[in-house]
């Protein structure tokens, strides 16, 4: 029991010092920092992914071809199709850059209706404890306005028709992941993947070096907690 005791208070002395540092922080600034910090993040991603290439270029997000669709990817290589290949993975790219900047206005809406409770246990949270908040405060909305700019981009690829009607029928019989079963759905849920890896990477980034962030309150805040 006695050797118990002592883990615990050793437990409880090493957490002390960054308890009792947030508890310095008042509740304006740790807000308004965190806001700064998610803030920036989220332009960050979303700068960094609405542009050519933006998804094309990242070997991180880069959209592939659905599970479905890469046996068939194989023979077309194999045969000489490798182009129509090659087509359908810019356009389901280039269709998630194009969805992308939609991400701004509703991402930076989530930061300014942040209550302080919300910035307090994200402040406290894991590594990526805001990113987790804008994927539940955003996510719906961002996929019902991604959808049909997904669609709009798609349209104009046949091939991307022709998978659609072939997945539906291959989704019913349980051939085909039902997630899988349209192509546009894929790219959305693909290109929301995209936007919050890209934002966790920020947040991860700002907490490990707060100091190195251009904002005063980020650095205040965050370097409370470290």
């Amino acid at each position: 029991m006695m050797r118990r005791a002592w883990v615990i208070l050793a437990m409880w002395a090493i957490a002390l010092p960054a308890t009792a540092q947030l508890d310095q922080v008042s509740n304006a600034d740790a807000v308004g920092g965190l806001k700064a910090a998610l803030e920036k993040g989220a332009v960050y991603a979303v700068q960094t992914l609405g542009r050519t290439d933006g998804f094309f270029g990242d070997a991180r997000v880069k959209i592939p071809l659905p599970q479905s669709l890469q046996s068939a990817e194989q023979l077309m290589r194999m045969v000489g199709m490798g182009g129509t290949a090659d087509e359908l993975i810019l356009t389901m790219n280039r269709a998630a850059e194009a969805a992308v900047p939609e991400a701004k206005k509703l991402l930076v809406d989530a930061v300014k209706t942040m209550t302080v409770r919300d910035a307090k246990g994200i402040l406290t949270g894991g590594e990526t404890a805001g990113t987790e908040y804008f994927r539940r405060a955003t996510s719906t909305q961002l996929r019902a306005r991604f959808l049909p700019i997904v669609k709009r981009s798609t349209a104009n690829v046949g091939l991307a028709q022709t998978y659609n009607r072939y997945a539906e029928q291959g989704a019913r019989f349980g051939l085909i992941k039902k997630e899988q079963a349209n192509l546009d759905a894929y790219v959305t849920e693909k290109a929301l993947d995209g936007l919050y890896f890209m934002i966790a990477e920020e947040e991860k980034k700002i907490r490990r070096d707060p100091v190195g962030s251009a904002s005063g309150i980020i650095k205040k805040v965050f370097g409370a907690i470290r």
